[in-house]
């Protein structure tokens, strides 16, 4: 939900496209609104062992190559109680973001139609992105290009239906999806399994402070491994100028029943956001990121031993109208020596330098 939060928000405070049209059949009918909007993003990579294995996260794993990221085109309409959603994606990011569906770089990022039957109730149906974690898919909602390590190896998005529930200042989301990141369960034994989606969320009478605590729980269609991951997202304003994020998060795999290995394996991660806005010109943000996986959950699973990571990013955003303009350092230790560089040496940590500009219209 957190995702969906950011998107709605940046989008209304761009002025994206839309228009009301009146509905004649009633005059006390409320207006429907169509909305129409998207993003485009290319970035430049460079990394000082001139290798692009030693990227491990999510979208920038390349070196020394100017790339295309991902063209989006969103179509939003809401009526009454009524509203849909239309998302789609096209090249590399999106390839990677879908990466369980055939691999074509046109990729349907969401899906789905929505009925609140009341004002405290909404009942979703199709594809969404995940409701876990602080970062999204789409470049324009972040302050970094690159993506941490939680967001790369938590789900990306869910396929199924969910009911949103607002109590005052307090939200609710529960539902059931296919298992994560797959647009349709029928593959391998998918058709069997369902994953239970949940999220506990606050947010202060000021706006100043959110807290999101969220939960999944079911089978991986890949392997039938039970999965489960709790994850806590926080957000504060401190001024017109300053602000913090943070996200912690922990997931559990239980191979007990799987068709491809037993046992249990873990990882976590925990990272902090500091944010600093300029009036309308620039943006500075830096994440630190711990990330342990001492389990060879993800990371090190082809290494001698399980181990843990601390990656450092420092991201300017300069601002020219529609335009983001994202240039990044990025500097990591990992406890084994799982860099490397062209002449076959390992190392324990790398740094990379970015260059990013991200449209949004």
């Amino acid at each position: 939900m957190i995702r969906k939060f950011y998107a709605i928000a940046i989008m209304v405070a761009s002025g994206s496209y839309s228009y009301a049209q009146t509905d004649t059949t009633s005059a006390t009918e409320k207006k429907s609104f169509f909305k129409f909007s998207g993003s485009a993003d290319v970035y430049y990579k460079y990394d000082f062992r001139k290798s692009p294995a030693n990227t491990y996260t999510s979208f920038t794993n390349t070196h020394n190559s100017f790339e295309l990221g991902m063209l989006s085109a969103k179509v939003e309409h809401t009526g009454d109680k009524v509203s849909f959603v239309g998302d789609l994606g096209f090249g590399s990011r999106a390839d990677q973001f879908a990466y369980n569906d055939a691999k074509s770089q046109i990729m349907l990022k969401q899906l789905f139609v929505t009925y609140a039957p009341a004002d405290w109730v909404k009942l979703s149906m199709g594809s969404w992105s995940t409701h876990i974690g602080y970062e999204l898919v789409d470049p324009y909602l972040n302050r970094n290009y690159s993506m941490s390590y939680m967001f790369s190896y938590g789900p990306f998005f869910h396929t199924g239906l969910k009911a949103d529930l607002t109590f005052d200042r307090v939200g609710v989301m529960v539902g059931v999806v296919d298992p994560t990141d797959f647009k349709t369960a029928m593959v391998q034994e998918g058709t069997k399994y369902k994953t239970f989606v949940g999220q506990l969320s606050y947010g202060s009478s000021s706006g100043n402070f959110k807290g999101y605590f969220n939960a999944l729980a079911g089978k991986r269609g890949t392997d039938s491994a039970m999965v489960s991951q709790f994850d806590v997202v926080l957000t504060q304003k401190i001024s017109s100028s300053f602000s913090l994020g943070a996200n912690g998060t922990v997931a559990q795999y239980d191979f007990e029943d799987s068709f491809t290995q037993t046992g249990k394996k873990k990882w976590w991660g925990a990272a902090v956001y500091l944010n600093y806005d300029a009036p309308k010109v620039w943006g500075l943000t830096f994440r630190s990121e711990y990330f342990d996986d001492e389990d060879q959950a993800n990371v090190f699973a082809n290494a001698v031993t399980g181990g843990h990571i601390w990656a450092n990013t420092l991201t300017l955003n300069l601002k020219i109208s529609s335009l983001m303009i994202m240039p990044e350092i990025r500097y990591e230790s990992a406890s084994e020596e799982i860099y490397s560089d062209l002449k076959g040496g390992t190392f324990k940590n790398d740094t990379s330098f970015l260059l990013s500009a991200v449209y949004q219209f």
